[in-house]
């Protein structure tokens, strides 16, 4: 098939790799004439492992280019899925639906005959409808369908080639057809296609992301609760993870979730539901959402106590700016938050991540960054684990304890091995084991 992907941000992108690599033909399209010009030479402007391959065999095959005019792919296509942003209102909780308005407004007038026009983008419930009687006033016979990404940063290209499940919100026998047909290989491979109405479709993805968000900051309360009773938060998540009903996944007590999905997710779920007078019915997301930013504020007062009180005036190094590992993206990352936070507080900080540096330093100048551990560390008087990227968990503490000034390091993923840490000389703390702040027969330091 011939399709257009309108939108070559994280989504869009991985979308037009990925349907090339199962043998559609893709045209990606953006108005950013450097974006395009820059994935016509092969150059993927953001971290994600396997598009590079992806994207290169695409253009070498054929069946993968880009351009920035819009006119032109709407012509050589019947489908065409819209993969732009929708971020959070600066004036509100509610989601920014300028640039999926402006697509369909400005692809509406080239479009000719039958085609289907394909949601990708996370839209608050009712959209699909309202654009669907804009393009059709535009555009009689175009029709519009709803098919959200459940894509996870640093898995995304392997969550589209083999999803978990496929969602359609259709109109139509015809425009299902169509959808059945582009993804053709994953359901070969026995992939569930759940194809539904327009606002089923919808409130799919918010619902997912709420929900993941609820289990994560349920056990960051919990762990909240063993702090202060003396359990460990980790034998709590593995026993009440083993019934079926919960699972261990996204049970993992730590820092919580960043990115641009969760938390404007759910912001913009409970204000859809204000717009439709249910804002009672999903006021338990508001509590969510605060646990989560206590979080970050708990990862500072456990650094201030690791130091002995204050933060000002010492060194501090920070390991990880992406808000989760196998990504270089810092939007909204509980790891940059700390870090400027503590900045603010008069620490000199510097912040270590192998793939998010870059990005971070734009994000904010005014901190130190380097893709050196050691460096990091130099002399520090409390080492900060924010980010779980899988090399941390390869460090030696003995190594890494002769350059620090103070051994102390906070686990706030709770993913290196605390044991090994206090066994070469480091004080380790992490949100909801108390016990690791003491030594053996020794009260609570």
């Amino acid at each position: 098939m011939r399709l257009t992907v309108i939108g070559t941000g994280y989504v869009g992108l991985v979308h037009a790799a990925c349907m090339a690599e199962i043998g559609h033909t893709v045209i990606g399209i953006d108005l950013d004439t450097d974006r395009i010009e820059g994935l016509t030479r092969g150059r993927v402007p953001f971290y994600e492992p396997g598009l590079r391959e992806l994207l290169h065999r695409g253009q070498e095959s054929g069946r993968l280019r880009f351009t920035t005019s819009l006119a032109a792919a709407a012509r050589s296509a019947q489908t065409h899925f819209v993969c732009v942003g929708t971020p959070q209102r600066l004036d509100s909780h509610a989601a920014d639906l300028r640039f999926v308005d402006a697509v369909v407004d400005d692809l509406a007038p080239h479009l000719r005959g039958w085609c289907l026009i394909v949601g990708k983008s996370t839209v608050p419930v009712g959209t699909a409808a309202r654009l669907g009687a804009r393009l059709t006033r535009i555009a009689p016979e175009a029709e519009i369908a709803w098919n959200p990404e459940f894509l996870r940063e640093g898995f995304a290209v392997q969550d589209t080639l083999r999803p978990e499940r496929l969602v359609a919100g259709v109109l139509s026998p015809r425009a299902d057809a169509v959808l059945r047909e582009v993804y053709a290989p994953m359901l070969r491979a026995h992939v569930p296609f759940v194809s539904t109405d327009l606002p089923t479709a919808e409130l799919v993805k918010l619902a997912a992301n709420s929900f993941l968000a609820t289990k994560i900051s349920f056990i960051n309360a919990m762990a909240e609760l063993c702090d202060a009773t003396g359990a460990d938060v980790v034998t709590l998540a593995d026993a009440i993870g083993r019934d079926a009903r919960i699972g261990h996944r996204y049970l993992q007590p730590g820092l919580g979730f960043g990115g641009s999905c969760l938390p404007k997710d759910i912001r913009a779920l409970m204000a859809r539901a204000e717009e439709l007078g249910l804002g009672e019915s999903v006021g338990f997301l508001r509590q969510v959402d605060e646990i989560n930013t206590r979080q970050r504020r708990r990862v500072v007062v456990l650094a201030e106590q690791l130091a002995g009180g204050s933060l000002s005036g010492l060194n501090v190094a920070v390991l990880g700016a992406a808000f989760k590992p196998g990504s270089d993206d810092v939007r909204d990352s509980p790891a940059l938050a700390v870090a400027e936070e503590i900045h603010r507080q008069g620490a000199r900080v510097r912040v270590h991540d192998p793939e998010a540096v870059d990005n971070a330093r734009a994000a904010l100048p005014w901190l130190q960054f380097t893709l050196d551990v050691p460096k990091s560390c130099e002399d520090a008087d409390v080492v900060l684990h924010l980010t779980a990227w899988p090399a941390y968990r390869e460090i030696d503490p003995a190594e890494l304890a002769s350059v620090v000034r103070r051994p102390a390091i906070l686990d706030a993923r709770h993913t290196l091995d605390a044991a090994r840490w206090r066994s070469a000389g480091w004080t380790v703390r992490a949100f909801g084991r108390p016990k690791l702040g003491r030594d053996p027969g020794e009260g609570f330091r």
